[in-house]
């Protein structure tokens, strides 16, 4: 029926102004009760009883037509340039859709904006003893099971710590560092001075008070150039710091704030890292979701790259990574980060983001951990096994459709959700919900 109703609107652009008036009448008649008959159907068992009936009345009313304008070329010539606007109007329309989920992930939804006021101004009611945290014997102890989160977003970080903990088998042994801004610094810490985690010991800090990122590296973090907030975001570059930031610590497990904890992680501190830095679930097999290559994110027709680096390495994931931060130390890894960078800033050898970087600073320094410690792809790509996500330890919502956004795949949004206390009075207040 879709192909009669074309079929009859280019008949219809045959006819010029006062011409065979009557098939005209007809053929807008048979349109209009065809498109009503199909309406929004997408099978024939969609369509109603009577649309048999239209269909055929339609097929007379072509069948004149055929007769009153019988050159085929043009019409041949008519449908293709029908096609074409049809392709146009689809082009143009998935660049729309593109671009308003591209906005929508980087948006910040009125309920989280809701929420850090909420607590941002609890907080400040707070006297100085108030706003202080138990266990702070604990931060600096090597033998405890350390794990960190870099986010200015209250929520994510309420889920990645939540999530963590209740998996744990020892909790009294973890102890979780939240790096954020001055900025949602007081939200984030009002959350969970109000929501402490059990045995478990948090620690939240702003990156504003790292005097050392001054006057050690000469940086403020401001350096990347994209518009991406997702990518020049200050935080995001911290992760590449971490012996500086935790100067007590030998390991620790960094995770990305759109992941879920699913399994105890504490395994991750048996792993033989075998003289390496970083320990990471590789990207690199093409029948995966989270296929990547380094061609994909550098350009390797300059011979500063093509000479230093093997385009066709195997790559890994951010998002839920152990570091050996004594090892690190040792081969100066933050200042090999600084400098790529540096050589990034003055022409284009990769695009915007950590994770070339990463892959760069970490080459050769990286052991592969087994897929099931970390499953990606939650946030952009809705045909994951069910089976892998069921028995990962960390789900990554990777990609700009965040289970906290509107845009989220919805199946996978129950993973996170259960980790949120949505009859929590603030979030009721500020109307956040499933």
């Amino acid at each position: 029926m879709r192909d009669q109703l074309i079929r009859a609107k280019a008949y219809l652009s045959f006819a010029s102004a006062g011409s065979n008036s009557h098939l005209v009448k007809e053929l807008r008649t048979q349109i209009k009760e065809v498109e009503r008959a199909v309406g929004e159907a997408t099978k024939d068992s969609d369509l109603s009883r009577s649309a048999s009936q239209k269909m055929k009345s339609m097929e007379v009313s072509l069948a004149k037509a055929s007769h009153v304008f019988p050159d085929c070329s043009a019409m041949a010539t008519k449908l293709r340039a029908m096609a074409y606007n049809a392709e146009e109007q689809v082009r143009t329309q998935k660049n729309q859709e593109s671009y308003l989920v591209q906005l929508a992930g980087r948006t910040t939804p009125k309920g989280l904006h809701c929420l850090s006021m909420q607590l941002t101004a609890e907080y400040f009611f707070l006297q100085p003893e108030e706003r202080q945290f138990p266990n702070e014997q604990k931060l600096h102890d090597p033998d405890l099971y350390h794990f960190a989160v870099f986010s200015d977003n209250v929520l994510a970080c309420a889920v990645v710590v939540k999530s963590t903990i209740a998996s744990a088998k020892e909790p009294e042994k973890i102890v979780f560092h939240v790096v954020t801004n001055s900025l949602n610094l007081p939200a984030i810490s009002m959350w969970f001075l109000l929501n402490f985690p059990g045995k478990a010991t948090i620690h939240v800090q702003s990156m504003e008070n790292f005097d050392w990122l001054s006057t050690k590296y000469n940086s403020t973090l401001k350096e990347q150039k994209s518009h991406d907030p997702r990518y020049t975001s200050a935080l995001n570059h911290l992760r590449f710091y971490l012996p500086d930031i935790f100067p007590a610590l030998n390991k620790i497990v960094l995770f990305d704030h759109d992941v879920v904890v699913q399994g105890d992680l504490t395994g991750l501190w048996s792993v033989d890292m075998k003289g390496k830095v970083n320990a990471a679930v590789e990207t690199c097999l093409e029948s995966e979701a989270s296929f990547r290559t380094m061609q994909m994110f550098m350009n390797f027709s300059d011979t500063f790259l093509a000479k230093r680096f093997d385009a066709n390495v195997c790559t890994w994931a951010f998002g839920m990574n152990l570091f050996d931060l004594q090892e690190w130390r040792r081969q100066n890894l933050t200042m090999l980060y600084r400098n790529y960078l540096q050589l990034g800033l003055k022409s284009p050898l990769w695009k915007a983001g950590s994770l070339p970087l990463g892959w760069i600073t970490f080459y050769n320094q990286t052991v592969a951990l087994d897929k099931r410690w970390h499953v990606l792809g939650l946030g952009y790509h809705s045909g994951l096994v069910q089976g892998d996500i069921e028995h990962a330890a960390v789900i990554h919502y990777d990609g700009i459709m965040k289970p906290w956004l509107e845009i989220g795949i919805a199946k996978y949004k129950g993973y996170w959700s259960k980790h949120v206390q949505y009859d929590h009075p603030y979030l009721q207040k500020c109307n956040i919900h499933e």
